[in-house]
């Protein structure tokens, strides 16, 4: 593609990810760095966003995670958690893809996360009175039923590997990862699972669990082309590093299931 093209690709995208105010944050740049302007909208829109192998209203999800997880970009959370809902998810899956970040980056991440999103939902004037959660106190169980469900023995595997030297972990693990986040109604298995692959790449601190949920992610429908996409996407948002580490575990993933 050419230049003019990418951009013009590009500007498309920004507008159904960034609504009427699409170009605010390009506008900002143009008195100091015209040029990362131009390639926010040309690499960031033009030849990431667009690329058809993962659909844009998953990758939102992912960007919000991702995001939220890092937890050192809020301005542009804000700004993709105002993308997510512009594309089609409500508040409440807003929230889901936020809580992930609980579960790998700690929950300072996830309060962050949703402070922004509650900034955003009133300056929208969204209507928003979430229910706790009502399901039964057996989350043991409810644990290790997600677990299987979404890891067929990966993750198993790394419970068994802790018995012996932190059980505690390995029921925290269970009871809140799987049981209180992991197994929450509202969201897919597939797109969870993506949103976890996309953070724990932009992490790039955590290549085992990384694999494993690459695995799952394989296991719950996710293709290989999505899963890809939701690595390279973080070449955008965590950097290249990040990006190429993750497709380096997905790689080992994906011929190891071959």
């Amino acid at each position: 593609m050419s230049t003019s093209s990418r951009y013009d690709t590009g500007i498309a995208f920004l507008k159904l990810v960034g609504g009427a105010n699409y170009d605010a944050p390009i506008d900002s740049l143009k008195t100091i760095a015209p040029d990362l302007a131009r390639f926010t909208v040309e690499f960031g829109y033009g030849d990431i966003m667009s690329r058809p192998g993962l659909d844009l209203k998953t990758r939102q999800f992912c960007t919000v995670a991702a995001l939220a997880a890092l937890a050192n970009a809020q301005p542009q959370l804000k700004y993709h958690i105002n993308g997510a809902l512009n594309v089609g998810w409500e508040p409440a899956e807003v929230v889901e893809s936020i809580l992930l970040s609980a579960v790998y980056a700690g929950f300072p991440a996830a309060l962050n996360g949703v402070f922004a999103a509650k900034e955003v939902f009133e300056r929208r004037q969204l209507a928003w009175n979430p229910a706790p959660d009502a399901r039964s106190e057996d989350r043991y169980a409810r644990g290790l039923a997600a677990l299987e469900q979404v890891s067929a023995g990966a993750g198993a595997a790394v419970i068994r590997s802790l018995q012996d030297l932190a059980p505690d972990l390995a029921r925290f693990i269970i009871e809140f990862s799987y049981g209180d986040i992991i197994s929450r109604p509202g969201i897919d298995n597939r797109t969870r699972e993506l949103a976890t692959v996309a953070l724990l790449t932009a992490l790039g601190t955590a290549q085992p669990q990384l694999k494993v949920h690459v695995s799952a992610a394989m296991h719950v429908g996710a293709t290989r082309e999505e899963i890809t996409e939701a690595i390279q996407q973080m070449a955008v948002y965590a950097g290249f590093p990040a990006a190429l580490n993750g497709i380096a575990a997905a790689r080992d993933v994906f011929s190891a299931a071959a």
